[in-house]
């Protein structure tokens, strides 16, 4: 066993293996090493994370459906939503779930409008019953799950961002640098064409990482909350600038659900690369924080 220094935690690396698949003059000259690539703070707030987004847009569902429509504005245009689903019934007598887009009708049965109940029966609803929590039909439920989480949401991130600040992961790992603006080309190239860093370009976030996390943080998180907060009517005249800035409350509502699915749509991504990358050794990183990266013999590799 060999130590290496990873940041400010030294951290043992495993018995050295040689590179076979390099070739017979690759052999000797890399080995796999486990490094530290995420501290222990960064893998609890991660996973703290991921259970409050996935309980946010459970509930947030929740409360779609009592009322599966959104608008522009300050009011409820009822007869122009710019989102809506809805069940429609056919010459048959059977419904079909109808999901409206500004003016384009889309059939959306089994899905959206109309979908099956655990117990096979069709059912008028926004979203299934598959994708709401914490039950088939409860807004007072699920706005009090929506809110607990929301908060204790917020709460994590701002421990996140504090971390960030205090460990110098924000400006060290997250940041753009010059380097990284005249690389957006490249890595869009290699993720075309799914190529896989190895070594140290392993162990750092590449300049679309760099870009989609900061987004995260700074542009979907802000306009997540500020949209939530600005729904509430108790808030009105603290959150009036930016009710006006967005057109009205109804505005707001739309807002934060094109965040929320800007949210899914990223975490989708995210665990497709995940799996893409390699789930074992991406996930063990996440767990423990160790990272298996092949290197050339000598050279170490880090990452928090």
């Amino acid at each position: 066993m060999a130590s290496m220094s990873i940041g400010l935690e030294p951290v043992a690396v495993d018995r050295a293996e040689p590179d076979t698949a390099a070739g017979s003059e690759g052999v000797g000259r890399f080995e796999w090493r486990t490094v530290l690539r995420h501290r222990l703070p960064l893998r609890v707030m991660h996973w703290i994370n991921l259970l409050c987004m996935l309980v946010l847009v459970g509930s947030g569902l929740q409360v779609f459906n009592a009322h599966p429509a959104l608008y522009w504005g300050a009011q409820s245009t009822f007869a122009a939503p710019v989102f809506a689903t809805t069940a429609v019934r056919g010459p048959d007598g059977r419904a079909s779930g109808i999901t409206t887009v500004g003016d384009h009708r889309f059939d959306t049965t089994g899905v959206l409008g109309v979908s099956r109940r655990a117990d096979g029966m069709r059912v008028k609803r926004g979203f299934p019953e598959w994708a709401t929590i914490p039950g088939p039909r409860s807004l007072a439920l699920g706005r009090r799950w929506h809110f607990f989480f929301a908060w204790l949401w917020v709460i994590n991130g701002a421990c996140f961002l504090l971390w960030s600040l205090a460990s110098r992961h924000l400006s060290r790992d997250l940041a753009m640098q010059a380097r990284d603006w005249r690389g957006i080309g490249r890595s869009i190239v290699e993720h075309l064409r799914f190529h896989h860093p190895v070594g140290e370009e392993a162990t750092h976030y590449n300049p679309l990482q760099k870009l989609a996390y900061l987004g995260v943080i700074f542009v979907l998180a802000p306009l997540a909350v500020l949209t939530g907060l600005s729904m509430s009517p108790q808030l009105a005249s603290l959150l009036g600038w930016w009710l006006q800035l967005v057109g009205g409350r109804q505005s707001a509502r739309t807002i934060h659900f094109i965040v929320m699915s800007l949210f899914v749509a990223f975490t989708v991504v995210h665990v497709l690369m995940v799996v893409y990358a390699g789930p074992i050794n991406e996930m063990r990183s996440m767990l423990s924080g160790r990272f298996r990266v092949r290197v050339p013999r000598g050279e170490g590799a880090g990452h928090e």
